[in-house]
């Protein structure tokens, strides 16, 4: 769209995805924050907002959804609706927007564009949507090579029929142009030279720079002066004189403006009404690091660090709420699942932070005298020859078979799972299906608690001691499980270096050294060989973490810990709980 558009004289210097500028987007090959860009076609300026995939990321979508007067819904021409393609469908759908499918990929040799359209349709009906949202445009676009078209047999030159589908489809944005000026804050941007930027919708009214307004939250109204005003055309951003209601458009003179506010007329102080956001389904411990190593690799180590960040990101990311604890250095931090959270831990290790991260924990709700817990709607694509040890393994985590498709040599099943028993599957799913399976899922329903098995078959491999890792030691206690770190690597005492083959934990020495003696002896001598280590990434450590751990995450180091460093101080806890 962007290309064909013609505002790049150059299309040829365009990259791909370039909306994603978050390098963990580029990274993880997903969209985590909603975007604005616009577009010229035929003389009708057409406002586009990118918004993630992922239900994790569910709070982009729905801040958005008061901006926009339609949606593209995109769908794989293979894939077809996933998990997450119910959860936009549905909060668009409430909002009665109208809705234009577009297949894409139609170039995939396993395409099968017309099942596809099935299936949209069946999703449609089991939302529960009305009789004319039923009566949806449908394009099929090969979005690499810029093509689309309404007929299958016809193949498209160019993104023309998708465009012109547009423009019949989604209304113009409605306002009134002559009342007072009235918008919705549903995006936060920022300059160094402007501050902050409230970008939104103008809902009613019409706005000039330099125009007294206020901002309107729960406590009040606040006067403010506009010093600049912005649109978005391609990837730019361009300075405008005025806008006029329907536009969306970005201000800066608000210092401390926030997504869902309301900014109005000085002489009107009147409030949109925002849309509800889903509450968070799993919470984290954000804590301050208490390692041996605390302070050896990040910039902000303290409480107050901690606390300031956690309040500069709910800024931004209205899905996420965050708590303090009975002690002043932990944070409970809520989100949308486990990728929600752990985007956000990334983030902070990139901008120089070190923290403590606690289990995750589902939120679970009370209600006529019963104890509910999230449950999620679980979809995996997985081969026919590893659907078997798939299906085993989720029987083992309680998991509820609904449906089983056959897709060629594919299987799709589909699940509801407990939320707190998808921790630790994304990882064990790939090794079972040597890396081929897809799993995606969503937000079901609470339903009451069960019990699931024990979440670690396994124990952990505990370092005895701190000091540098010897390869000599490694080799000698390789048959007591799987190591994280390799040779030459600072450890302390209580850190997890490894994963036992039992279920229960094991002190390891790894920083023995071999005792040198003149005597020498065939074999006694031969280089150590050692398996590769396993990485600990961030992520396989929320897989990994039992409830006695702290994972300690760093700019440069991702670690494993116990809770009690000490081994004396593990075994008086354990004698401890044993006797309550």
């Amino acid at each position: 769209m962007l290309r064909q558009s013609g505002i790049f004289r150059d299309p040829s210097a365009l990259g791909e995805r370039l909306m994603d500028t978050n390098p963990i987007e580029r990274e993880r090959g997903i969209t985590i924050l909603a975007k604005n860009t616009g577009v010229l076609w035929d003389g009708v300026k057409i406002n586009i907002v990118d918004t993630p995939g992922h239900a994790d990321f569910g709070g982009e979508v729905e801040r958005v959804l008061q901006m926009v007067n339609g949606v593209l819904l995109l769908v794989d021409a293979a894939e077809g609706p996933l998990p997450q393609t119910r959860f936009v469908l549905r909060k668009a759908l409430e909002q009665d927007l109208p809705v234009v499918l577009v297949i894409n990929k139609i170039d995939r040799k396993d395409a099968r564009p017309v099942e596809v359209l099935d299936e949209v349709l069946a999703l449609f009906i089991d939302i529960g949507c009305a009789d004319h949202q039923l009566d949806f445009p449908v394009v099929y676009t090969n979005a690499r090579e810029g093509l689309a078209t309404l007929d299958l047999s016809a193949p498209g030159g160019d993104i023309r029929p998708l465009m012109e589908t547009i423009i019949r489809h989604i209304p113009e944005p409605p306002g009134d142009e002559s009342g007072p000026f009235q918008m919705l804050v549903s995006n936060i941007d920022h300059n160094e030279y402007v501050g902050r930027i409230a970008v939104g919708r103008i809902f009613r009214g019409g706005i000039h720079t330099g125009d007294a307004i206020v901002r309107i939250n729960r406590t009040g109204a606040t006067a403010h002066r506009v010093t600049a005003l912005y649109d978005f055309f391609g990837l730019q951003r361009r300075e405008l004189a005025e806008a006029r209601a329907g536009d969306i458009v970005a201000l800066a003179g608000i210092e401390g403006i926030n997504i869902t506010e309301t900014i109005a007329a000085a002489e009107h102080p009147e409030a949109v009404d925002a849309v509800l956001v889903d509450e968070p389904t799993v919470s984290i411990d954000f804590s301050v690091n208490t390692s041996p190593f605390a302070g050896r690799e990040g910039k902000y180590v303290t409480s107050r660090h901690l606390g300031e960040r956690l309040t500069r990101e709910l800024e931004s990311n209205v899905a996420l709420r965050v708590a303090p604890t009975a002690s002043p250095d932990t944070f409970t931090v809520s989100g949308r699942g486990e990728l929600h959270l752990s985007v956000l831990i990334e983030t902070m290790r990139r901008e120089g932070y070190e923290l403590a991260i606690a289990k995750p924990q589902v939120i679970v709700i009370e209600q006529d005298g019963k104890t509910l817990e999230p449950i999620e709607y679980l979809v995996l694509d997985v081969a026919d020859e590893h659907a078997g040890a798939v299906i085993e393994a989720l029987g083992k985590r309680r998991a509820k078979l609904l449906n089983m498709l056959t897709m060629g040599s594919q299987r799709r099943l589909e699940y509801t799972i407990a939320t707190r028993a998808l921790f630790g599957l994304r990882g064990e799913l790939l090794t079972l299906s040597r890396g081929t399976a897809v799993m995606s899922h969503t937000y079901h329903a609470h339903e009451p608690q069960e019990n699931l098995p024990p979440e670690r078959s396994f124990g952990a491999l505990i370092s005895a001691e701190t000091g540098l890792t010897k390869a000599y030691a490694l080799d000698n206690l390789q048959q007591r499980g799987r190591f994280f770190i390799g040779p030459q690597v600072d450890v302390y005492e209580g850190m997890v270096v490894g994963r036992a083959n039992t279920e229960d934990d094991i002190t390891v020495n790894v920083c023995k050294a071999k005792k040198l003696t003149n005597m020498r002896a065939a074999g006694s001598d031969d280089a150590p060989n050692l398996t590769p280590p396993e990485e600990l990434t961030l992520e396989r450590a929320l897989e990994l973490i039992r409830n006695d751990e702290l994972i300690e995450v760093t700019p440069k180091s991702i670690r494993l810990r116990k809770k009690l460093l000490s081994e004396d101080a593990r075994r008086r806890a354990a004698r401890v709980h044993s006797h309550t």
